[in-house]
């Protein structure tokens, strides 16, 4: 196998020149050596044939010594796997714990999983769940909908004249600059009690609802006081719901105008920075509130945009990507004569997470230059919108142009691409303060069903970036109860705590009129959402019948994985959805792309495959059988997988109905036996409901223990399933201590434990002693090593865990080990399964030397050395000759695990190529080893410094001292601008910083998601004993290699290195940090994984009136005004921004 080019976290500086095997099995006639002469010895070596070679060539300073025929070293190698067997034998009790079942076959039962009724019993049981949240949904929807058109738009409405709970409230009072100490406005808000509810992870009160009103939106102006004067209603709405369903989590209402009323009420967790969320940017709002949307994002980039009007546009932009998700499909150019994209995107590309942040730091490099050239930017974004060759929403078509002013219209653009049936909507967007007519903007937006936006400052950023969605809305509002269809999100962070969770969300619709015979609103109110825990949803699948390595998964229409065990995110950001593929949570093969497609595409199927699957410790990779079946969930976005390995068809259910056996089985478990039985771990299972869950075991044990005697195994309030199975597992596993371990002694062979883990939930340590330095899981479905025993076959070494970044072992006191371990295969007529694992913890340091005895020419460790006279010619072995000869036993992740290196064994555990990279090297490029890279998207980061470049430099323009000088400047719009910009900087600060998310000042900004690249290596197809060559000029060295029957071991001689010229090349296996995110973007859009958006789409209605389009005027700073300004700031009395008067908010008196 050649050596493959660099990629992401690989160092090669070329491949090391090895001798290849022939194709087949064997040794070369002869070693490689096709690289330039290296002078006389090299000569030799392509004059000899290796037969005569072999023999002739010795080891550096070992004249009367020759390095080990390829018969000798097979020698050692069946001695090596007859004394691994051998112990495996006598002290393993595989063979023994398989008569003891056979012995106990009257206490359980065999039971069969038929992937076919379990897949579609579990979807039928999600589907049941989802539709009880759905009926609440079009309970809340129907009520909120006829509330506001029975209430009453009050223009002289009060703050005092609103009492309702604000879920800020107490963060505020806490804070003397808080908005309503500022404001001196009189509180309406009600003061809760709250109790803790595990159900919220968080203190509730059910009598009430919460609002929550974004930190950018005054709480005092009319808009938002009428509307949480009719949203008071759905308090009734929402107990009434959960009176109904006791299981319902969240119920939101989230508005339009930015307010968002949620039951139970709870205080808002408040962030240590400003607090930036706005529900109208949740992903579960967005999608609710409008179609998918295929939209192009032109920014003028003309001279004539000034550092601060470029610095907003910039940011502009940035927040409109936030309105989109993963439904959507984007791209983003710049233009002034010419047009051009911002990133390496050539076409509109899924709005995903990663294709976004592409476009956010793309955006940052925009320089201004130029003449404005509208028609340039336009034609780019119609052709782009027009390209049909490329995946797409095929839905809302949209052009966002964000500019700071121009005088042409670009009509023939419109009549060539999208007249008249104006199929492409288009917003325009005003970007900071000047005088120029915004009349052609307003024309571009109001010809083609879009609409009119002023930014002239940050603080409008947000809000202005966001409302076209309404606009979007209105077919949807038009087409009445057609449009009134549940949907379920992608995978999200709960706000307030929760966790992962799935929205179901139901748009809710302005019914009003304006007066008899006049059209009906179409304006959306907003969105109502109820969540549904992730951990609710597998309840519903089945827990531990399907065996340590079966499964159920869940995926939705984008791939995205809604269940699976991989799904473990190290750190969520509550702004954006939770986001991984079925193929980027296993490894990715045509097999499982096949599945992917079949059940995006709502199709039933069951297919056996060949696979590769990580280990659970990520160190490993093995390749295996997996059977998948999967059903569609009816009613929803989402399809059900199961996966099953052949050996978890059948599984064991324990049947003890004689309580006399189960009180003796039961006292196995109590700490008093442990000294003569071994001691006990159980898997910190849900045994039963009030069973106290505790991370120590030995203190889960004692809360088990002392329930036990409160209720039985048969309880009601009990997993009776769960708990026999334990049970009888105790008394299985006390029967092996009783017929093998009491009786052997282990230092007899070097052992420092034996153990045996089981289904049912026992780890059995044997002796008691042996358990103080016990470092598995307790849990076996989620030890490696258990996992791992199941899906091989013989002996799976497992050597203790080194990290190359912290120190060595310490051998002291006999205390470091290495497990062996095998499966226990149990064949019950024709039904086949593999219900524990068995086997032993060898001392490292005693099998070290036992490993230089039988890879030696003694037969036995008490015989003595052979000695080889100065006239003699004997062949070299790992004992007498460790100075000059390499032995070593690596497993098949490439870890050391015995070495006959003195100065090695504290290296056991590590990768082998840092312990010795030139052989490492040379045994993957002779294809013993294979190498899977794959990525982690799950990973957490240290947060990286800022750089200087970049998106980091955010802050505010610096004019000149030619600037300050020109009395002209300071009449500007410049200056106004600059002025503008530094009020709202003082109060939306964080904005101004390199990671907006920073602003939410969660926990959880310690760290930050990022890519990892992992690599791990596996046996290649090289089963052969054969000698080879490391071709190093004069520093060669010879090798011998041969894998271990039964085991996961290979074994390997080689002549020690004479010199280190040969050590450039090094394979690296550790986790390594893509700084580019993982695989290039760039390359991955060219090839899109296939999906499917929704099934529905609203993007027109014959009788959506477009006369709302937007207006705005501009209007030139006085030099009052701007003295005035500038005396504040240098006072340090800022004053408050008002909020935000546009025509939506005009257009939503209710």
């Amino acid at each position: 196998m050649a050596v493959p080019a660099r990629t992401c976290g690989s160092s090669w500086p070329g491949p090391v020149r090895t001798a290849r095997p022939w194709p087949g099995h064997g040794p070369r006639p002869f070693p490689d050596l096709r690289g330039p002469a290296s002078g006389p010895a090299r000569l030799l070596l392509l004059l000899l044939p290796p037969l005569l070679l072999l023999p002739l060539l010795t080891a550096p300073g070992a004249s009367a010594y020759s390095f080990p025929q390829q018969h000798t070293m097979q020698h050692w190698a069946r001695r090596l796997e007859q004394e691994i067997d051998g112990v495996m034998r006598i002290f393993g009790g595989a063979q023994q714990l398989r008569e003891i079942y056979k012995d106990n076959r009257n206490l359980f039962e065999v039971q069969e999983n038929e992937p076919q009724n379990l897949v579609e019993k579990v979807a039928g049981d999600i589907e049941s769940l989802l539709d009880r949240k759905v009926q609440a949904l079009k309970r809340l929807a129907d009520a909120a909908e006829n509330f506001q058109k029975a209430h009453r738009w009050q223009d002289n409405i009060k703050e005092e004249d609103i009492m309702y709970y604000d879920a800020k409230a107490d963060a505020e009072l806490d804070d003397p600059e808080g908005e309503d100490m500022e404001r001196g406005s009189k509180t309406s808000t009600l003061r809760l009690d709250f109790m803790e509810d595990p159900n919220f992870k968080n203190k509730v009160n059910y009598s009430y609802t919460a609002v929550q009103i974004p930190t950018d939106i005054y709480k005092g102006s009319t808009v938002i006081l009428n509307e949480l004067n009719w949203t008071e209603a759905l308090e009734n709405v929402f107990i009434e719901n959960r009176r109904q369903d006791p299981t319902l989590l969240w119920q939101v209402f989230g508005s339009a105008t930015g307010v968002t009323r949620y039951y139970p009420a709870t205080p808002w967790r408040a962030p240590k920075k400003i607090d930036l969320y706005d529900v109208r940017r949740r992903p579960w709002y967005i999608q609710g509130a409008s179609s998918p949307k295929d939209m192009v994002i032109i920014v003028d980039v003309s001279g004539s945009v000034s550092g601060l009007t470029l610095k907003l546009m910039k940011t502009s932009v940035c927040e409109m990507l936030d309105t989109l998700s993963d439904d959507d499909y984007v791209n983003v150019a710049s233009f002034n004569e010419k047009a051009q994209p911002v990133s390496c995107f050539t076409h509109l590309v899924q709005a995903n997470v990663r294709n976004k942040k592409v476009f956010k730091e793309a955006v940052q490099g925009m320089v201004a230059k130029g003449t404005t050239g509208y028609k340039a930017g336009f034609e780019y974004a119609f052709d782009q919108l027009q390209n049909s060759n490329i995946t797409r929403a095929n839905c809302n078509k949209m052009i966002m142009m964000f500019t700071d002013g121009g005088e042409d219209r670009v009509q023939d653009v419109f009549e060539k691409y999208n007249w008249p049936n104006r199929t492409v909507r288009v917003f325009t967007f005003s970007v900071g303060q000047h005088n120029y007519d915004v009349t052609p903007l307003q024309w571009m937006a109001c010809t083609n069903k879009g609409y009119y936006f002023e930014i002239p400052s940050i603080g409008a950023i947000r809000i202005n970036t966001q409302e076209y969605l309404d606009v979007l809305g209105r077919p949807m509002v038009l087409a009445g109860k057609e449009a009134k269809q549940v949907q379920w999100t992608n995978v999200y962070e709960d706000a307030l705590g929760l966790g992962l969770v799935v929205t179901g969300t139901l748009p809710v619709f302005n019914l009003t009129q304006d007066g008899p015979g006049e059209k009906k609103n179409q304006l959306i109110l907003g969105v109502m959402g109820i969540d549904v825990a992730l951990n609710d949803i597998k309840r519903l699948t089945p827990n531990y019948t399907l065996g340590a390595n079966g499964y159920v998964f869940a995926i939705d229409l984008n791939g995205y994985v809604l269940l699976h065990p991989n799904l473990k995110p190290q750190t969520t950001n509550f702004r954006e959805p939770v986001t991984l593929d079925f193929l980027d949570a296993e490894l990715e093969d045509e097999n499982k792309e096949e599945i992917r497609r079949s059940m995006i595409d709502g199709n039933k199927g069951h297919k056996q495959i060949r696979t590769l699957v990580k280990s659970l410790d990520e160190r490993y990779i093995d390749e295996v059988i997996r059977n998948y079946t999967w059903v569609p969930i009816r009613s929803t976005n989402y399809s059900l997988g199961l996966v099953l390995p052949p050996y978890s068809t059948f599984y064991l259910q324990a049947n003890l109905s004689d309580q006399i056996l189960q009180v003796k089985y039961f006292e196995f478990l109590l700490p008093s036996s442990f000294e003569s039985e071994g001691h006990v771990f159980i898997a910190p299972r849900e045994y039963c409901k009030d069973l106290n869950a505790s991370d120590n075991n030995t203190e889960f044990l004692k809360n088990f223990i002392e329930l036990m005697e409160k209720v039985t195994p048969d309880s009601k309030q009990c997993n009776n399933f769960l708990l026999h199975n334990l049970i009888l597992d105790t008394g299985i596993t006390q029967q092996l201590v009783e017929r093998v371990w009491r009786d052997q002694d282990l230092n007899t062979y070097s052992l420092l434990a034996v153990f045996a883990a089981t289904d049912g939930g026992i780890t059995r340590v044997f002796p008691n002693k042996a358990a103080e330095d016990w470092t598995e899981n307790p849990e076996p479905f989620n030890a490696s090593f258990y996992r791992r025993s199941l899906d091989n076959h013989g002996y799976v070494f497992k050597p203790p865990h080194q990290d190359s970044l912290l120190r060595p072992l310490e051998l002291e006191n006999d205390t470091v080990g290495v497990l062996v371990s095998t499966a226990v295969e149990l064949s019950l007529g024709r039904r086949t399964l593999r219900p524990a694992v068995v086997g032993v913890k060898l001392d490292l340091e005693a099998w070290a030397e036992k490993f230089k005895v039988l890879a030696s020419n003694r037969t036995h460790q008490d015989q003595p050395q052979k000695q080889c006279g100065p006239s003699s010619h004997c062949e070299m072995d790992c004992e007498v000759n460790n100075e000059d000869l390499l032995c070593v036993l690596i497993d098949d992740g490439g870890f050391l695990v015995l070495s006959n290196q003195n100065h090695q064994w504290d290296q056991v555990g590590r990768f082998f190529s840092e312990v010795d990279a030139n052989l490492m090297l040379a045994l993957y490029n002779n294809s013993f080893y294979t190498r899977k890279e794959s990525y982690d998207y799950q990973a957490a980061c240290a947060p990286q410094p800022p750089g200087n470049l970049g998106a980091a430099p955010r802050g505010v323009f610096v004019p000149t001292i030619a600037d300050f000088l020109n009395l002209a400047w300071w009449t500007s719009a410049a200056a106004w601008s600059l002025f503008q910009q530094l009020l709202y900087g003082l109060i939306y600060h964080s904005w101004f910083q390199a990671d907006p998310a920073e602003a939410e000042g969660s926990p959880e900004t310690r760290e930050s998601s990022c890519v990892m690249k992992q690599t791990q290596y596996y046996f290649g197809s090289v089963n052969a004993s054969y000698n080879a060559i490391i071709d190093c000029g004069n520093c060669s060295r010879l090798f011998h290699a041969q894998r271990l029957t039964n085991t996961n071991l290979l074994f390997v001689v080689a002549e020690k290195p004479l010199c280190s010229q040969c050590e450039a090349g090094r394979l690296l296996q550790k986790e390594t940090h893509c700084p580019a995110d993982g695989p290039e973007q760039c390359e991955l859009v060219q090839r899109p994984r296939y999906r499917r958006g929704p099934h529905i789409c609203f993007d027109y209605n014959a009788t959506e009136d477009t006369s709302d389009c937007g207006r705005g005027a501009s209007f030139p700073p006085s030099l009052g005004v701007l003295v005035s300004l500038q005396l504040l700031l240098l006072l340090g009395l800022p004053p408050r921004p008002q909020p935000q008067v546009h025509s939506f908010a005009a257009s939503r008196r209710l």
